[in-house]
């Protein structure tokens, strides 16, 4: 299957059943919303070490937000419960209620809630105060630049982490190049994120190792300097392999995302150099979602 010229392998992303949140940051201006959340999303790459998978899903317009300032969502994923809601308090405290101006709301109903400022509340040593306004209870603590407004819960709801594809390329400069296409067209995406460094992973892993600590390593059948040496899935003329990592609210969310991307990507001059698109996945056996790539471009 092609896509503008762009080859599109018979395969599949294999993805996981996950548990995420949605916070909303505002601030006085954009610029000290976005060092909050770029602080807050720090070290959220992978559940395998980071307890949760962050990222900015979009900048938040300030007649869009609670309070009126500009701002920015975060999307959080875990499959842990608890460890969704240890990180989400963790890293509001450290994060958002120590950046100057910041305030923090809630950015998903739900039934299912989880503690936002219940307990952030305490750092106010007593002089805290809560406001109701309809359902929704806020509390204002006091801080030395004047007061930070926290939403007390948020909502946890189902996800899917872990949607994923290739891109197999002549050299590296193309391969990044499209992948910041495809990042770029997501990060427009509602109810979605990419997770890693820039949206790209260049250390895409497999399951298990030679060494019984690791419980991943790296993906050598996708790694081109040891095509020689092991069972490689590469030709000879792929020299350079990028993963990108999706995790969305919903299937459709990550299909969306998925095809726009690949699609923005097959419209680029850096296509010639992609030899093609492929995907991630453990045969099918760990995950219980497959996002079959041609299907989604069909």
């Amino acid at each position: 299957m092609k896509i503008n010229g762009l080859h599109i392998e018979n395969t599949f992303a294999e993805a996981f059943n996950m548990k995420a949140s949605r916070v909303i940051v505002t601030a006085d201006n954009i610029k000290w919303a976005k060092n909050a959340c770029m602080s807050f999303t720090g070290f959220a790459t992978s559940v395998i070490a980071c307890g949760v998978e962050a990222g900015i899903e979009k900048e938040i317009k300030k007649t869009e937000t609670p309070d009126g300032r500009p701002g920015y969502s975060i999307l959080l994923f875990s499959m842990s419960r608890s460890q969704l809601e240890k990180q989400l308090e963790t890293r509001a405290g450290q994060c958002i209620l120590t950046c100057p101006t910041t305030a923090l709301f809630s950015g998903l109903e739900g039934e299912d809630m989880i503690p936002l400022g219940k307990n952030l509340k305490y750092f106010g040593d007593g002089y805290q105060i809560s406001k109701k306004i309809g359902a929704r209870r806020f509390w204002r603590i006091p801080v030395m630049d004047g007061e930070f407004l926290c939403e007390e819960t948020t909502a946890r709801v189902p996800a899917i982490g872990g949607g994923n594809f290739l891109l197999l390329s002549k050299n590296r400069n193309s391969c990044l190049a499209a992948c910041e296409i495809a990042v770029n067209v997501m990060s427009k995406l509602d109810n979605v994120i990419t997770p890693f460094p820039g949206g790209v992973v260049r250390s895409g892993s497999k399951v298990g190792s030679k060494y019984k600590a690791l419980i991943a390593s790296t993906n050598d059948a996708f790694c081109p300097s040891l095509k020689g040496i092991t069972n490689s899935d590469l030709n000879k003329d792929v020299s350079s392999v990028m993963e990108i990592v999706i995790n969305g609210l919903t299937k459709e969310d990550i299909d969306k995302a998925i095809r726009e991307s690949l699609i923005a990507i097959s419209k680029s001059k850096y296509k010639k150099d992609i030899l093609s698109v492929s995907a991630g996945n453990y045969g099918g056996k760990l995950g219980q979602y497959h996002f079959h790539l041609r299907e989604i471009l069909k």
